[in-house]
């Protein structure tokens, strides 16, 4: 009865076109305060505790140092470096673009941020040499969801942070699906260029490739930071993070020098308002996850469907609707703050492996910002095309598909998603 009226409520509030934050913050004490005897206290005290975590650190550095990137040159010579290198197979720019997107997904960690650096450079280079506006689009849009499963990803943060699993494991637990998504996205690309006959590039020399890698290295120097730094245990996630932002500033501002000192404070100020909307929405989900504990809800749920019988591959299969059906309406930090908490213990009875469980919800959070009416990464490559909404959701439906595939794929063979971490000696 209380699932039914929480729900019923945040939903209530969801219709009449709150911001998510403010729903689950309103619905959260609406209920404490009318339906139960929770001292004041308590909620207060659960505000603060709830975001006194070392990884919601992560995720203002990552932030600040992909808006860095973005702004600083890197995006530009990682098309350059794809391009020389996969420019003269079918659809050379499409191809071009899943690659750079791909590439600057491990270092910016945000998929809406990769739309826009790999978009907007890449996009007006594509329709100039003679590919549908459509087919640019629905590559870039699908591509740029890389960004939050090639590791590092805020959105990984968030789960961690949801369900208290190890940020290092699930950081090297999306290597090989993002390698693998990022492959069949470009099979797709490749396949429907061959197709319809689409424009593709003069091969690069050996030379242009050195000269194109040389001037992207700085760029992808970074990933060897993050992930080595983090493997071999020299650093944390978050100090990780730390270390990204400075980097990222330095190359931006010093070394390619595309960014003046004068525009950092603007840099500054954009991730703070951005990381302040996140841990706004962190804030209120974690009071939300704790009037759900406290109602004992995730537990009965748990329960309830470990005696309906349903088994893990039953279960994997309701979440999978569940969270594509939740992507139509919330977007992924939101769903993953709701709905990791109720969904974590039930998968955990049924010995499903936490971090094998993350890199599932984060794919599903992948194709939700790919698919109206949320999709973020729709919204963002909207506005670099000018399309509208429905002419880009018929444009991006073939990698849509490649994408759902791919998600049926790693929700069932949990090896993609464990072997890393398992033969890394960190599981």
């Amino acid at each position: 009865m209380s699932a039914l009226i929480i729900f019923g409520l945040l939903i209530l509030l969801m219709l009449t076109g709150m911001p998510i934050s403010i729903s689950l913050g309103l619905t959260v004490l609406t209920f404490l305060f009318t339906m139960t005897e929770v001292p004041i206290e308590a909620v207060a005290l659960k505000l603060f505790t709830g975001i006194e975590k070392f990884e919601i650190m992560a995720i203002p550095f990552f932030i600040l140092a992909g808006n860095f990137l973005t702004h600083g040159g890197v995006a530009r010579r990682m098309i350059n470096f794809a391009t020389s290198m996969v420019g003269h197979w079918h659809g050379g720019l499409g191809l071009a673009g899943v690659m750079a997107c791909a590439l600057f997904a491990a270092v910016s960690g945000s998929s809406p941020a990769t739309v826009v650096a790999i978009g907007s450079i890449l996009l007006p280079a594509m329709v100039k040499q003679g590919f549908p506006n459509s087919f640019g689009a629905g590559v870039i849009t699908t591509s740029g969801a890389l960004g939050i499963l090639i590791p590092p990803s805020i959105v990984m943060v968030m789960y961690s942070v949801a369900t208290n699993t190890s940020v290092g494991q699930l950081f090297m637990a999306g290597v090989i699906p993002g390698i693998m998504l990022a492959t069949f996205l470009g099979v797709t690309t490749w396949y429907r260029a061959r197709k319809f006959g689409y424009p593709r590039l003069a091969k690069a020399t050996a030379i242009q490739r050195l000269k194109a890698f040389r001037e992207s290295m700085w760029g992808l120097f970074l990933i060897v930071v993050v992930i080595g730094g983090i493997y071999s245990g020299i650093f944390t996630p978050t100090e990780a993070a730390a270390m990204s932002a400075v980097y990222a500033f330095i190359v931006a501002v010093f070394v390619y020098k595309d960014m003046s000192l004068k525009q950092v404070p603007k840099v500054l100020l954009d991730s703070a308002s951005m990381s302040a909307m996140l841990l706004y929405i962190i804030t209120n989900a974690v009071l939300f996850s704790f009037l759900m504990t406290s109602e004992g809800i995730p537990q009965a749920m748990a329960g309830w469907l470990i005696d309906a019988g349903l088994g893990p591959i039953a279960f994997l299969l309701v979440v999978n609707v569940l969270l594509l059906l939740a992507g139509n309406v919330m977007e992924p930090s939101s769903i993953v703050l709701i709905f990791a908490p109720i969904l974590f213990p039930v998968a955990v009875a049924l010995g499903i492996d936490p971090v094998h469980f993350g890199i599932l919800i984060v794919v599903n959070m992948e194709v939700g910002m790919c698919h109206p009416p949320v999709g973020l990464n729709l919204y963002v490559a909207s506005g670099i095309t000018k399309m509208g909404i429905t002419e880009l959701t018929i444009a991006v439906w073939p990698w849509l598909l490649t994408m759902l595939a791919f998600l049926m794929l790693i929700t069932y063979v949990p090896a993609i998603s464990l072997w890393l971490p398992r033969t890394l000696g960190m599981m």
